[in-house]
């Protein structure tokens, strides 16, 4: 199946009918929900199956659900997580087992409602100056514990039958600034990218899928790097990240232009699919057509991404609920 090159969002609980018949015509390769389209697990398994009966096969649906301030689904229907960083820092010596526990305990809620992906496990390297929309979403200072909880986490999810989106490639963990808003710059050294920031995403370049980050790295480019055929070289060839790669959602402040430009500005740079949130209608086709289908690169990562998602492994979730919350005292 040739996918479109977008991943969607939708107004609210339940698809409209120009909704449906315009998914049906663009067929992205999958969704995204947001607070707005959730109020219960029944009316989101509903919604689950709208787009994919929309769309004539069973596409990846994310969310963001890191835990803490980003975390879409919430208490009544679904558990209430620490913030990644102070989840950290409570289980200790014991963390990988946690994370790795977090991340299975996550892909079973997300499953039971007809989500199969989620936009984690984010490996930015907290550091001093990071922006406070970012630094407790990060699960560390040190490069190499963030890798290590990162492949734990994801690795949770993968064996829920989950398809993990690593964050932000190559590296937000600089950044002063908030990129809903602003244009976050980088100042750092080619080699000091590559030993802190970079170097969690080397070491899961085996993940089936990426999300970019929307900042300048002054080393490499002076275009941000979702637009940037320089950062994403840096990606493909430096990294060695051959999983499919999204961009962050087109349409936040930190990218200036048409949402055609940047739709077409990011594919010619090298990401595979854009990533469109929080619009109207008009723009979602906007982007859509801008987008076009899927080149070949890009469907055989789509497809390879699809391949690495299963359904879930055997599990005990009380059990598992249980030495969790062991961990965590």
């Amino acid at each position: 199946m040739k996918f479109g090159a977008t991943i969607l969002d939708a107004d609210g609980l339940r698809l409209s009918s120009d909704e449906i018949a315009f998914f049906r015509d663009v067929l992205p390769f999958g969704f995204i929900l947001f607070a707005r389209n959730i109020d219960n697990p029944d009316q989101v398994r509903a919604l689950c199956a709208d787009m994919r009966n929309a769309l004539g096969y069973e596409c990846p649906i994310t969310i963001d659900q890191e835990g803490g301030r980003v975390q879409r689904l919430r208490a009544p229907h679904w558990r209430e997580w620490l913030p990644p960083l102070d989840f950290v820092i409570a289980a200790g010596d014991q963390v990988e087992r946690a994370m790795y526990l977090r991340g299975r305990v996550i892909a079973h809620e997300l499953r039971a409602i007809g989500v199969d992906s989620n936009c984690a496990p984010m490996v930015d390297v907290a550091c001093e100056n990071s922006h406070p929309f970012l630094r407790n979403r990060c699960y560390g200072t040190d490069a190499a514990q963030v890798a290590t909880l990162g492949r734990a986490h994801a690795q949770g999810m993968l064996d829920g039958g989950v398809l993990p989106v690593v964050k932000h490639i190559p590296g937000h963990g600089r950044a002063t600034q908030d990129s809903h808003f602003d244009l976050p710059t980088v100042a750092a050294s080619r080699a000091e990218l590559d030993s802190q920031d970079f170097a969690p995403f080397k070491a899961l370049n085996d993940l089936p899928m990426g999300m970019t980050a929307h900042l300048v790295y002054d080393a490499i480019d002076t275009a941000p790097a979702t637009l940037s055929p320089k950062v994403m070289d840096v990606i493909r060839s430096d990294i060695g990240f051959d999983g499919l790669i999204m961009t962050d959602d087109i349409s936040m402040k930190a990218l200036s232009g048409s949402l055609t430009g940047l739709s077409r500005g990011a594919l010619d740079a090298g990401c595979d699919v854009i990533l469109h949130c929080n619009g109207t209608l008009a723009e979602r086709m906007e982007v859509a057509a801008a987008a076009g289908e899927m080149g070949a690169e890009a469907q055989r990562r789509a497809d390879a991404a699809l391949d690495a998602r299963h359904a879930p492994d055997d599990i005990d979730i009380s059990a598992a609920d249980a030495e969790l919350e062991s961990l965590l005292k």
